[in-house]
């Protein structure tokens, strides 16, 4: 896991830039609030409406991530004014509470910005809990949200905007359906069945602080689509918990709402949460945790005891969030994991077929994007097949499958950068010979996605880099069919 985090690739520093950027934003917003005259409850919610901002707010443009962020408020305001004044209403907060829950996971059908306006409702009303919000706060409140999405927009958007010098990546779609087919629709009443049993079985553990299994539970369910996924982000939620009250319990008690000392480690941890979410739910939620320990630790409340009740709440959060994908319309990791293999073995197709035409002298063919929308795609298939290479898999022939196929893939995606590149040089002809293999590997994908068995062909050695990457491209897709094609009950069918 330390490898993971401290080692894995950072190209062109994205997240390095990212989480520097999220400590400026977040900072400025809190100073911003404190020069407004905010209490210390108007800076918290304006601090973690700028982490929102900037956190969540994901579309492939930077004119799309303006138009979200701008969207925030819209969605935050009214939420907040419903949780204040819902406070002293337990029943009525309870249902209001899981409505917004069940709306926020189903918004996430219209893409990167439901997604992210749906996050920022839920974490509105979760944060009116935790600070206890009263209809008297609204209007200092509603000044800290407004004016903290402000400075986050124009620190993200004017004062270091990085992503203006990137390609635009589009973010791939959930796997579509209609009605209870739709995996969207089937998530959005697993998060509400789950978030349910949180929600009850949380105040029967502590009174005060049920909303941290209510938050457990959304937050399992975010970035996750099957059954499996969820399971294995619950484990590393709670063990990202449990890691992290371990390090508050030697940092966040001892500085006891120390000023400086306090400012220096929610620093700290918001600049972990941003650096190591990409790669490590665990870590992020280690830093999570620490930041909310240093911030109960500035509201005076902050005990071993209360660190002890976190564990306990994350982990009837986590095991809602179970019980909910187990038995309530649960989605395969099969069903889920063949649908992203499908899509990146299209794309595939597509960049092969893109390149192709590149070296044929078409003048507006450009691989790029369609090289840039399968490395989202192989994410997606990575993430979904996480359950089946997970550690504490007991089934190591559907572990042993798993790690081929995405071996194999990932042999597919070597290729492909490997022919873009030479594409991309002004010297490169088109060679009869290519048209061929490109036919060849379209035949291979469509007998992939169709179920049919594909001929293995003995290639002739190639001195041409293009036809070299074209022949390694077409043994890879060869070799995914006996993985692929596996009966039920193997390694990816049935989990």
């Amino acid at each position: 896991m330390l490898k993971r985090v401290f080692m894995a690739p950072d190209p062109g520093r994205t997240r390095l830039r990212f989480a520097a950027r999220a400590v400026l934003g977040i900072g400025l917003a809190v100073v911003v609030c404190g020069l407004a005259g905010h209490s210390l409850t108007g800076a918290v919610t304006g601090g973690l409406a700028a982490l929102l901002a900037l956190f969540t707010v994901t579309d492939a443009t930077v004119r799309g991530q303006a138009v979200t962020t701008a969207l925030l408020p819209a969605v935050g305001l009214p939420v907040l004014a419903a949780a204040a004044v819902l406070h002293d209403h337990p029943v009525a907060r309870d249902l209001t509470f899981l409505a917004v829950v069940g709306l926020g996971v189903y918004a996430r059908r219209w893409g990167p910005r439901g997604h992210s306006l749906g996050v920022f409702a839920f974490m509105t009303y979760f944060v009116a809990q935790f600070l206890h919000a009263r209809p008297g706060q609204l209007p200092e409140l509603y000044a800290s949200v407004l004016l903290s999405v402000l400075t986050a927009a124009a620190v993200r958007f004017g004062l270091w905007c990085y992503e203006r010098r990137m390609p635009p990546v589009a973010v791939p779609a959930p796997p579509g359906g209609t009605g209870l087919a739709r995996v969207t629709t089937r998530q959005a009443i697993q998060a509400t069945a789950g978030a349910g049993f949180a929600l009850v079985v949380g105040q029967l553990v502590s009174g005060q602080r049920w909303y941290w299994a209510v938050g457990a539970t959304w937050w399992v369910f975010v970035n996750t689509t099957s059954r499996g996924e969820t399971l294995v982000r619950g484990f590393r939620r709670v063990l990202g918990t449990v890691i992290g009250i371990g390090l508050a319990l030697f940092v966040a008690v001892p500085a006891h709402g120390d000023g400086p000392l306090t400012a220096l480690v929610v620093a700290v941890s918001v600049f972990g949460i941003f650096y190591t979410a990409a790669v490590s739910y665990t870590w992020m939620m280690l830093w999570v945790t620490m930041l909310a320990a240093m911030l109960y630790g500035l509201l005076g409340v902050l005990t071993p005891g209360l660190l002890a009740l976190r564990i306990v709440e994350t982990g009837v959060g986590a095991l809602g969030a179970a019980l909910a994908v187990a038995f309530v319309l649960p989605v395969t990791t099969h069903s889920i994991t063949d649908a992203w293999i499908q899509r990146a073995l299209r794309c595939v197709h597509a960049c092969t077929a893109e390149t192709a035409a590149r070296l044929a002298g078409t003048a507006d063919a450009d691989p790029a994007p369609r090289v840039a929308e399968l490395e989202q795609l192989l994410a997606r298939v990575r993430l979904s097949v996480a359950p089946l290479v997970h550690p504490l898999n007991p089934m190591r022939g559907r572990k042993r499958r798993a790690r081929r196929v995405i071996a194999l893939l990932d042999d597919c995606a070597r290729e492909i950068r490997g022919l873009v590149a030479v594409a991309a040089d002004p010297e490169a002809s088109h060679d009869a010979r290519l048209a061929a293999a490109c036919r060849r590997v379209e035949i291979a994908v469509e007998a992939l996605t169709g179920g049919r068995d594909i001929a293995v062909r003995t290639a002739p050695a190639a001195t041409e880099p293009a036809l070299a990457h074209l022949h390694g491209l077409e043994r890879a897709l060869a070799e995914l069919a006996a993985p692929l094609r596996a009966p039920s009950g193997s390694p990816l069918v049935g989990a």
